[in-house]
């Protein structure tokens, strides 16, 4: 009976072992706990927002976030392209304001802990990425006096109780901005200079705010958070099928994934060239190098006059990486919460499905512009990376390539949400 006992305790313990993550290395179960969402903190602060917290900031940049009226024709807001009911993204190949874009549009949940935005970091904080669509041409095409008039006469109340006064503005013209049509970039040269200033800083403002309301999405829990958690705490943990578990290995080991799919947001916020084929061969896309001339003289930029902390050192801005020819072709690490519910893929949704994904990170294409980080053809025969700055070549059978994308729809089971 004894004997029995001890089989049976035996049994029993092997099974919690295996259902609690015991087969993890240590190693491994240092990584799985760094994935868990339970381990994203809070967004830093960003002192150049100093509103960004403020119950009023935030409740006035929802409005703003949902108001069509600051498009040229009334009908595009934040919402078109960033719809809450599709994880803040719109599930298109790229987006489409009042006309298509180059790229796809990026979900917003997490936003807020990237020091880069967009898909090639042109912009450096949450409130400056908001204007961008804002004077857009394919986007929301607004003109900046315009955009200001509104705030005026529709939320001043709102605007004055977290910003203070508004400026007074000017009678005419009534369409004015440094970055619209002709017409209203001729507008713009003859308003004097402190009118200027004084409409881009409610302009900025305006961004504030949305900023604020965006720094508040989250996104949700998966299964597979079930899972690690349980693992975390040594308590039995279910919820991952076989497959789903070969995968889950498979990203951390031999897919190499997590190299920079990393984090509770799996991404390691940087840029990357894994030799995505363009959109458009006759136009490729220059993605990261392309972007650093934008972000160094972008007037919303934490050097700029619109910061609410001058004296803040910017040493992301300041020290920004500029010279490496790894940036050409570059784009930044996507989040892969949720990433299932919302083909196509990578940054101008060249690919249709998560299958295809994994298949391009195994087969290592050429790159198109710059160079990819992926192991060429010659180094995929020997084992090992060819040049500078490659990783060692990812391969997978095809059944591990299913495996991988089996995990990858664990991180789909809830939708991005509001804190």
């Amino acid at each position: 009976m004894a004997v029995a006992c001890v089989v049976v305790a035996s049994l029993a313990c092997a099974s919690f072992e295996s259902f609690a993550g015991e087969a993890w290395s240590p190693a491994e179960r240092r990584t799985l706990a760094s994935l868990r969402l339970a381990q994203l903190p809070p967004p830093a602060a960003d002192p150049s927002n100093a509103v960004e917290r403020s119950p009023g900031a935030i409740a006035l940049g929802e409005r703003l976030f949902n108001e069509a009226r600051f498009s040229r024709d009334g009908k595009v807001s934040c919402a078109s392209c960033h719809d809450p009911d599709r994880q803040f993204q719109d599930g298109l190949p790229v987006g489409h304001g009042l006309a298509d874009g180059r790229r796809r549009t990026m979900p917003l949940a997490g936003a807020g802990h990237g020091a880069w935005l967009f898909w090639d970091g042109r912009k450096d904080s949450l409130w400056s990425q908001a204007l961008g669509p804002l004077e857009d041409a394919a986007e929301q095409g607004g003109n900046r006096l315009r955009d200001a008039r509104l705030i005026a006469s529709d939320y001043a109340r709102e605007y004055e109780d977290v910003f203070g006064p508004l400026p007074d503005l000017p009678h005419a013209p009534a369409d004015a901005s440094p970055l619209g049509t002709p017409a209203e970039r001729a507008a713009w040269a003859v308003l004097d200079a402190p009118t200027r200033l004084a409409v881009s800083r409610v302009f900025a403002n305006l961004g504030k705010a949305i900023a604020a309301y965006e720094k508040t999405l989250r996104p949700g829990p998966s299964r597979l958070d079930g899972y690690l958690d349980a693992v975390a705490a040594n308590r039995p943990a279910t919820g991952l099928d076989a497959r789903e578990l070969r995968g889950l290995r498979l990203f951390i080991g031999k897919g190499q994934c997590v190299s920079c799919h990393d984090g509770p947001l799996f991404t390691d916020q940087q840029f990357h060239n894994t030799g995505v084929p363009p959109r458009d061969e006759g136009a490729p896309d220059r993605g990261r190098a392309a972007a650093i001339d934008r972000v160094s003289g972008d007037e919303f930029n934490c050097l700029g006059p619109f910061n609410d902390a001058p004296a803040s050192p910017c040493d992301e801005l300041r020290f920004m990486v500029t010279q490496d020819p790894g940036l050409e072709g570059a784009f930044k690490t996507p989040g892969l919460r949720g990433v299932a519910d919302r083909p196509p893929y990578l940054h101008a949704g060249q690919v249709a499905s998560l299958d295809d994904v994994v298949r391009h990170y195994v087969e290592a294409p050429r790159a198109r512009v710059g160079q990819s980080e992926l192991a060429a053809t010659g180094a995929r025969a020997e084992g090992k990376s060819s040049a500078h700055g490659q990783r060692p070549p990812i391969q997978l059978t095809p059944a591990e390539q299913r495996d991988l994308v089996a995990f990858l729809r664990t991180l789909s089971d809830a939708p991005s949400g509001k804190d």
